[in-house]
């Protein structure tokens, strides 16, 4: 059972790394997370490249460590799917983050009732192959099927309720202008 709430976990944390890199129209630098860079031959995330900080609610700023770094990072945003343009100044990057429309929006509520979606399969998935050792246990009885069955569905209530309140939450805050 353990081992079954540590991979329920895990699905949970994935889904809400995922949501952060979603732009919300607020400049966060958790937008940034899963953006890469090529620093020496190596893919390597901005936020090990640089400190991410936000100036105001429109602009992040990457002030980054390495200065002969800066043509990577800046080539990382640029091939990222977000969109952005970087402005250099020195070892300094600034990305203004556009006024999202009522039609991104949109589209991004769909990204994350999409990726909600995979969450709920994926814990779907890990019952189900719990489900299947405890059939395949030498010494579980109907009884036992039917208790394990009982629990893992109990379980997996919680972590469907914990995904739509962060589905719910993502939502407010995308429609929030």
């Amino acid at each position: 059972m353990n081992e079954l709430h540590d991979k329920m976990s895990k699905s949970i944390e994935s889904l809400k790394t995922k949501l952060s890199g979603i732009r919300t129209g607020r400049a966060n630098p958790d937008l940034l997370n899963s953006v890469k860079a090529d620093y020496y031959g190596a893919l390597t995330p901005i936020t090990q490249l640089a400190n991410v900080s936000a100036s105001d609610n429109s602009t992040l700023v990457i002030n980054v460590y390495d200065a002969s770094a800066v043509s990577a990072v800046e080539k990382g945003i640029l091939t990222s799917d977000l969109n952005l343009n970087p402005q250099t100044d020195g070892s300094v990057i600034r990305l203004r983050l556009p006024d999202l429309t009522e039609e991104r929006r949109k589209d991004l509520i769909k990204v994350i009732k999409k990726e909600a979606e995979d969450s709920k399969v994926s814990l779907r998935n890990i019952r189900r192959d719990y489900l299947d050792s405890v059939k395949k246990s030498d010494d579980s009885t109907e009884d036992d099927l039917k208790h394990a069955q009982d629990e893992v569905q109990k379980v997996i209530d919680k972590y469907t309720h914990d995904i739509d309140e962060l589905v719910t939450k993502k939502e407010t805050e995308i429609l929030t202008v």
